[in-house]
């Protein structure tokens, strides 16, 4: 089973972004505003955690999981998604995010394959999780939609992106 031996330092550090990236996609297609956020930013770390103590998490997503527990690896995750969205529009937060979801994938993919399905399935389900926390258009929490039609076409696009679609 993978683990972080088995990643560069540089690899590494594109699966801890595109971990990060999976919800921040889904955040920037629709913005709740400030609640929203919060919520889809707690959904991302609530997907974190369940990663590490889940039935179907893999020795690499407990690996990484352990990265996210210690400041070099939330900072390096940060360091390197704010170094890719630096100067990006809000309307391509998204795209760069999915780019980055689809990077960690294909890295997954080469030097991981037996954890690959697993890996990229969580991504997903961080994105879909991300896209459940809020609802959408609604207002002072009443009314609104679950999922947003920006946000549903945002996790298909993260799935094609994975190859899992």
């Amino acid at each position: 089973m993978a683990d972080k031996t088995t990643f560069t330092p540089e690899e590494w550090n594109q699966l801890l972004e595109g971990v990060m990236a999976a919800g921040i996609a889904v955040t920037a297609a629709e913005p709740s505003g400030l609640w929203g956020m919060l919520k889809e930013g707690l959904a991302s770390s609530r997907a974190l955690l369940q990663a590490k103590s889940g039935t179907g998490s893999t020795q690499l997503m407990t690996a990484v999981v352990e990265s996210f527990e210690s400041s070099e690896g939330r900072n390096a995750a940060k360091d390197g998604l704010q170094a890719t969205l630096k100067g990006a529009k809000p309307d391509e937060i998204k795209t760069k995010c999915i780019e980055v979801v689809r990077r960690a994938a294909e890295v997954v993919d080469a030097k991981a394959p037996a954890d690959a399905t697993a890996f990229k399935a969580w991504l997903l389900q961080i994105s879909t999780d991300v896209a459940e926390a809020s609802k959408e258009g609604g207002f002072l929490g009443f009314g609104g939609t679950p999922v947003s039609e920006a946000e549903k076409a945002t996790v298909a696009e993260i799935s094609s992106a994975l190859k899992l679609a």
